[in-house]
């Protein structure tokens, strides 16, 4: 037992997190990032729409944009200047804007996310892939999905670490944490909490936070972001593996 739940360097070597939207990777694994610099983010859901809605709906309302603001160019560049902080390479994938952005246009599948991250993955080469558990909001549950379905596709040979952290704060919304390991159990992927390596003292995560000035805007207007970064523990990573050999009944007690 004395291996258990730790990260060995060499898992440590190309680190890729996943990001639903610009924000989120920092938000979740800003001290993560800050103590391993040289890793890559890769945002799923920030392409362009064809047309902004007129007027912007109320979560862009709330983070300071108006009507004709390129609102994904703006964020774009909040998370390429928050990446640059933490030495982190950002990639932004073209193919999915948010639903927010266009509210009259088909809903990205898993299968089609994961597509997209499959053939960015296999270009990294990743020793580790960091995925959201996928709590409340449904663009985090869509790329928790897509991950899990390049995982299971995965060659076995040269397979990278998957390591899923908690989606700050959506963790803290009563019963979402427990529902996802709980999902996570039963399908055979047992979400084991692991002690990451991260930088304790969090300032250069908080620089970088600030850095995403529109988000901060709605984020503290909306739930008090700097009071929960604030908090003792706001990183926490789980690894998705098979359980122990011999442990698989425990699924069914």
């Amino acid at each position: 037992m004395g291996d258990w739940g730790w990260v060995e360097d060499a898992e440590l070597a190309r680190v890729v997190v996943l990001s639903p939207h610009p924000d989120d990777a920092v938000l979740s694994c800003g001290q993560l990032l800050s103590r391993h610099p040289g890793a890559t983010v890769v945002t799923v859901f920030c392409g362009y729409p064809a047309t902004y809605p007129d007027p912007p709906n109320a979560w862009a309302q709330l983070s300071g944009f108006s009507a004709g603001d390129d609102i994904v160019a703006a964020r774009r560049a909040e998370d390429e200047r928050a990446l640059a902080l933490l030495r982190a390479t950002p990639v932004h994938l073209d193919g999915f804007a948010e639903a927010d952005l266009q509210p009259t246009e088909p809903v990205a599948t898993p299968e089609q996310v994961a597509a997209a991250l499959e053939a960015v993955l296999t270009g990294l080469c990743p020793t580790m892939v960091l995925l959201p558990l996928g709590l409340a909001n449904s663009e985090h549950v869509t790329v928790h999905d897509a991950a899990l379905a390049v995982r299971a596709r995965w060659p076995v040979a040269d397979a990278p670490s998957w390591i899923a952290y908690q989606d700050v704060a959506y963790h803290q919304i009563p019963g979402l944490l427990a529902w996802r390991v709980s999902k996570l159990f039963r399908s055979g992927i047992w979400p084991t909490p692991v002690a990451m390596p991260v930088d304790p003292d969090g300032r250069a995560k908080r620089e970088a936070v600030a850095a995403y000035a529109s988000q901060v805007r709605a984020l503290e207007a909306d739930w008090g972001l700097w009071r929960r970064l604030d908090a003792p523990t706001p990183e926490q990573y789980w690894r998705l593996a098979p359980p122990p050999a011999g442990w698989e009944r425990l699924a069914d007690l």
